[in-house]
């Protein structure tokens, strides 16, 4: 009986200990969760910047012996943070370890990038104090930074990078910086009352800025009677003496050609809320290329910031460099195109809306590339004031629109790669004619009311040289039909179309017709002389015809300097050959189309060419594109295409418009 009751009270002595045992267990796993969970929030403040969270996180204790309030604590996290550019914090190697019997420390790394780049990893350590169950951190200052002391600032200096010059054959400027005036008010200086109103109504009126506006800027929160309140960015030229108003040098974007190469430079600007999002490296107050090449080129251009973020004391002796980055100023991009050449040949233009190419034949050079109407990229970059950009944006002729690299019908100007290809496989020669009478054509019945037409018919018997210099459309329908769609695609393919020319330049690819086969001899007609379905831009448009200026070669289009030049054998230089001399009588006979340039002194060869823009198939909605592309027959080293948009609304067509740029080009 004794045994069996001393074997009970065993039991119930082991089954007490198992008991406390759990418990502890329990209060122990609780306790280190609730430490681990103290580490994890901190951690997640950090890296998702919330510091308005940071007193739910430490002793209040710790926050007042620092002298701090829960108020400015926040406000010093911001301020730092923010001011440095501080992202992509990462925090790393988090661990709570008891040092000693119930004192725990929390230890981690951290790196982040900052507008001058990247701080190396560093080491962090704060006590954790228990607090009726839960755990806060014992705070410090060298929680912001390691050595950092409650009293102690930041100093954050940039050494801007200076943006990279784009410029021209010459090494001319086309992009640049040079130095502007910041115009701006000391609001002491404008006096009180009828005085400031008087003064405001001047400033108005010598610089362009409605009173209304220089209110608003005046009313912003940090203005103080003795600070510089900026307003407006003005040539030095433009600088008045008048009361309250103050100068500031500032280096700026400057565009020497302005509207003349607007589309192909672009123009720079302050990066937005939607940049930020797209591109992770930049920073609130970069200066970024928003259009042109200067958006391509912008990596290249931009550089990267130098400077130095430091822990300063109070009496301003630094105590810690954080960070210490060197400059990197950007680079130069150098361009093959020609300042001179852009600039005539953008004057020569005049009025009409459309584009001009310039292009060397043997390199590739793209010497010129305009669109017009064009606008002011000196604008754009000092400030464009709403006014001046809703004329921009509202101008149905849209002068913002990159016309050398929109796609257009090519017209007439392409039955010279028709030619060339019909002569390279056969199915024209030099002696084959078609009989054709009157100003309209259609192979069948089948084609209904659809037809082709002519502006001649001077010829009844016409070869391929008459087709081109009266730029018989007839022909050369009546020549693809006979080529067939295969043949002519192969030709057809060994110019431009369908490739990609690795251009700094956002251009779609040349397209013979907008499905892989035609589907419709109507179709396949209208192609063999530029019309249906075919798609050049400019540039595609004058790289295609380098080959009857280069003996056969096309040429790759090169717009940076030091490109690789490359060739590629369009068709033979025999056809080649053949083409080009059609090419002088286009100008030379007196019924050719590009007789018109007859009276410049040079051996030139050319063809023009119209496109009409169809609503569909057969239907036109009577407006008509001009084009012409020219070379010297005997330099051959350079061409010029040209496009003219409903020349009929303009006056002037793409050749009356190229006879004054010619002689330019031949200097």
């Amino acid at each position: 009986m004794k045994k069996s009751m001393i074997i009970k009270s065993l039991l119930g002595i082991a089954v007490v200990i198992v008991v406390v045992l759990i418990i502890n267990m329990m209060l122990n796993n609780k306790e280190t969760t609730a430490r681990q969970d103290a580490a994890d929030a901190w951690k997640t403040l950090l890296e998702k910047q919330q510091f308005a969270d940071i007193p739910s996180l430490v002793t209040n204790a710790s926050i007042t012996d620092n002298d701090f309030t829960e108020e400015s604590l926040v406000e010093k996290y911001n301020t730092i943070f923010k001011g440095i550019g501080a992202k992509d914090i990462k925090i790393a190697n988090m661990k709570v370890e008891e040092l000693k019997k119930d004192h725990y420390m929390m230890t981690y790394t951290m790196t982040l990038e900052t507008a001058l780049g990247k701080m190396a990893s560093m080491n962090y350590s704060a006590p954790l104090i228990e607090n009726d169950g839960n755990y806060k951190i014992k705070w410090n200052p060298t929680l912001i930074f390691p050595h950092m002391q409650s009293t102690d600032k930041i100093s954050y200096t940039i050494d801007r990078a200076e943006r990279g010059q784009i410029v021209d054959q010459d090494d001319q400027p086309l992009a640049t910086n040079a130095p502007f005036y910041q115009m701006g008010i000391l609001p002491s200086g404008l006096g009180e009352g009828k005085t400031r109103d008087k003064n405001l109504k001047a400033i108005s009126k010598a610089f362009d800025v409605s009173v209304e506006t220089l209110e608003k800027k005046l009313a912003q929160s940090w203005v103080r009677d003795n600070l510089f309140v900026p307003i407006k960015v003005i040539d030095m030229k433009e600088a008045k003496d008048l009361d309250g108003v103050k100068y500031s040098s500032k280096d700026m974007r400057y565009y020497p050609l302005g509207e003349a190469a607007a589309h192909l430079i672009g123009y720079t600007g302050t990066v937005t809320d939607e940049d930020l999002k797209k591109n992770k490296a930049l920073n609130q107050d970069d200066t970024i290329g928003k259009s042109g090449l200067e958006k391509t080129f912008d990596k290249e251009l931009r550089g990267v910031d130098g400077g130095q973020i430091s822990l300063v004391t109070s009496s301003g002796r630094v105590r810690d460099v954080l960070l210490n980055a060197e400059r990197t100023d950007g680079q130069t991009i150098y361009l093959t195109i020609n300042s001179k050449t852009q600039k005539a040949a953008f004057k020569a233009l005049e009025d009409a809306t459309g584009s001009s190419v310039v292009i060397n034949p043997k390199t590739g050079d793209l010497n010129a590339l305009v669109s017009k109407p064009s606008y002011d990229p000196n604008k754009m970059v000092r400030g464009i004031s709403q006014e001046d950009y809703a004329e921009y944006a509202d101008d149905e002729n849209m002068p913002f629109l990159t016309r050398f690299a929109q796609r257009y019908a090519p017209g007439s100007t392409l039955k010279t790669v028709t030619a060339a290809v019909g002569l390279d496989n056969g199915t024209m020669t030099e002696t084959k004619t078609h009989k054709i009478k009157g100003l309209k054509w259609q192979e069948s019945s089948e084609w209904g009311s659809y037809y082709v037409t002519r502006l001649h018919d001077d010829v009844s018997n016409v070869d391929y040289k008459s087709a081109l210099i009266y730029s018989d459309n007839i022909f050369f329908a009546k020549e693809g039909l006979e080529m067939g769609e295969k043949k002519l695609r192969e030709g057809f393919n060994k110019f431009a179309f369908g490739k990609d020319f690795n251009l700094p330049i956002s251009m779609k690819a040349a397209q013979i017709s907008n499905e892989k086969t035609f589907n419709s001899d109507i179709l396949l007609a209208d192609t063999a002389y530029g019309q249906g379905q075919v798609l050049m831009s400019p540039i595609q448009q004058a790289v295609s015809y380098t080959a009857f200026a280069n003996d056969g070669k096309m040429t790759y289009p090169r717009l940076v300097k030091g490109t690789k030049v490359k060739m590629t054998q369009a068709v033979s230089a025999e056809s080649a050959h053949k083409v080009r001399a059609a090419m002088q009588q286009v100008i030379k006979h007196k019924g050719g189309t590009g007789n018109t340039l007859k009276s410049l002194p040079y051996n030139l060869a050319a063809k023009t060419g119209t496109a009409e823009i169809k609503q569909k198939q057969g239907v036109y909605d009577g407006t008509e594109n001009s084009f012409v592309l020219v070379f010297n027959a005997d330099k051959e080293d350079y061409l010029l295409l040209t496009i003219v948009e409903d020349h009929k609304k303009t006056g002037r067509s793409a050749i009356e418009l190229s006879k004054s740029l010619i002689p330019v080009l031949e200097k």
